[in-house]
């Protein structure tokens, strides 16, 4: 795992030792090893804060990287959608139907990068399972992905570990659960188990949202 640590000595940017620098003033350590090809989807776990996210973009400048994200479209209405935007944001319609999987798959083929982070929970409140998107994704347009570990307790980012989805849910579900064993959450009441929805489950029982 030290073999992955991003020093600041050895980044090749400015801004990539400017981003790195300001994550450990605030104690975190990020761990990168590159990436298994030019698409993918980056699994992000757990997220159970709005800290995520800057800390998320300030790890992924660290590493040079551009990451696709997915956000509510909400969140991209007036001034603020283009910076959204320009920082790797794709607005989605939470009320559309899943078949929107197959559109996404083919817009990330036909780019000529295109990674995707997705956190399978979906919110920061808690909710009883994972939501499938993410897994449906990589099946369908048959990439692997980056499980990215986020842990509170050690103040560590890792996107280290990859797997491509072998479709066996319950052995590849088993495979994702091992990576995260011990991963804290900055509120770890509120993340969720690591299984898979069933099917159509879309309403989170909604506990405290941080």
């Amino acid at each position: 795992m030290t073999d992955y640590l991003l020093r600041p000595a050895a980044l090749p940017t400015l801004r990539q030792r400017a981003a790195l620098r300001v994550l450990q003033c605030f104690g975190w350590k990020v761990f990168f090893k590159p990436l298994p090809g030019p698409h993918g989807v980056c699994v992000i776990y757990p997220h159970t804060s709005n800290w995520d996210f800057p800390i998320g973009l300030l790890a992924t400048w660290a590493m040079g990287t551009q990451f696709k994200w997915l956000a509510k479209d909400t969140l991209f209405r007036g001034p603020m959608g283009r910076l959204m935007r320009h920082w790797g944001g794709v607005p989605v319609d939470r009320r559309a139907p899943m078949g929107a999987t197959r559109q996404l798959a083919d817009t990330m083929l036909a780019a000529p990068s295109f990674w995707i982070g997705i956190t399978p929970e979906g919110t920061r409140a808690y909710r009883p399972n994972w939501k499938s998107g993410f897994y449906h994704l990589a099946v369908t347009a048959n990439v692997p992905m980056v499980l990215v570990r986020f842990d509170y307790g050690k103040k560590e980012l890792s996107l280290v570990d990859t797997m491509t989805p072998t479709g066996d849910v319950e052995r590849d579900m088993d495979a994702i659960r091992a990576v995260y064993v011990g991963s804290q959450a900055l509120y770890p009441e509120n993340a969720a188990p690591i299984v898979l929805a069933p099917p159509r489950d879309e309403q989170p029982a909604q506990r405290k949202r941080a």
